[in-house]
């Protein structure tokens, strides 16, 4: 029988992953800790392969069944192509960029979901392209930092030296900056402790950690790392500065961590107004922990 969304809510974690199958090789994979994943099983070459295709309930199943993804890798292909053809242009290698002749042949991506890397290899790739930006210092920190704390790009970017305490390591964001107006906490790790440390001879006099270069006693620009994430050559298909929350959501989530702490960490709403006055502490001890695990990791991926 298909799935349905009841199935799909009141699914319980056992000490085994399991699956719980709906059609067309879609299917839920359940984790002892509770999360749940969405995974498309297909063949290549005679070969079984699998698609991970989100995290329930972030993706919910109709949005499962519907965009496998295929269109959206069609454009990225078509880009990647395009990519290659333009520098064998530029070295003398070909004549023309015949991947421009497909341009408007596809139909046009639906804008859903923002789009994340989640592949170590690549996670590698886009932090060792971070570490080698050129451009301005503090824009190079805010990308340094942005994986780290996965926070909404506006809660980074309008960051105060006020709001940071290196004693407690933590950095408190009043509610009237947060999205669901709740404080939230944010443990630093080693490594994020020694970024703000590098950055605070530069921006540390001033009010913001990222201040604008034309105006600082403004923060950023708003569209500041994501030009810099496409001037390091990443495409708004492939990462923009939103991405960070649902690469960590992912990642965090397969590596076994408590769901309801990664849910507090990205500062998911609480509907119970009552208790969200008092849950910005909620799983505080094992989001520490979770805070310097996750820099490690980023770390032995560079």
């Amino acid at each position: 029988m298909p799935l349905n969304d009841l199935i799909i809510r009141t699914a319980k974690s056992l000490e085994k992953a399991y699956k719980l199958s709906d059609e067309k090789g879609l299917f839920l994979f359940v984790h002892p800790n509770g999360s749940k994943y969405w995974r498309l099983k297909y063949y290549f070459l005679g070969k079984e392969k699998l698609l991970a295709l989100g995290v329930y309930p972030e993706v919910k199943l109709a949005e499962a069944r519907e965009a496998r993804g295929a269109l959206g890798i069609a454009h990225r292909t078509l880009q990647h192509c395009g990519k290659v053809f333009r520098y064998a242009l530029a070295t003398g290698r070909a004549q023309r960029d015949i991947a421009a002749d497909l341009r408007g042949a596809l139909a046009p991506e639906e804008k859903g979901h923002f789009p994340t890397i989640t592949d170590p290899t690549e996670i590698g790739h886009l932090l060792r392209a971070i570490n080698g930006y050129h451009g301005y210092f503090a824009t190079r920190c805010a990308l340094r930092l942005a994986p780290m704390f996965f926070v909404r790009p506006g809660e980074l970017r309008q960051a105060e030296w006020s709001e940071f305490n290196f004693e407690t390591k933590e950095w408190r964001i009043p509610a009237a900056k947060m999205k669901m107006r709740e404080m939230h906490i944010v443990p630093l790790s080693t490594q994020a402790i020694e970024i703000l440390e590098e950055l605070k001879p530069l921006t540390g006099n001033g009010k913001y950690l990222f201040p604008g270069i034309r105006y600082p006693d403004r923060p950023m620009s708003d569209n500041t790392l994501n030009c810099a994430l496409r001037r390091m050559g990443y495409t708004n298909d492939e990462i923009t500065s939103h991405s960070f929350r649902s690469m960590a959501s992912t990642l965090l989530n397969e590596q076994g961590w408590n769901r309801d702490a990664i849910e507090r960490q990205l500062a998911h709403g609480e509907r119970d107004k009552i208790r969200a006055t008092y849950n910005y502490a909620e799983y505080l001890p094992e989001r520490r922990k979770m805070m310097q695990h996750w820099a490690d990791y980023l770390q032995s991926l560079c």
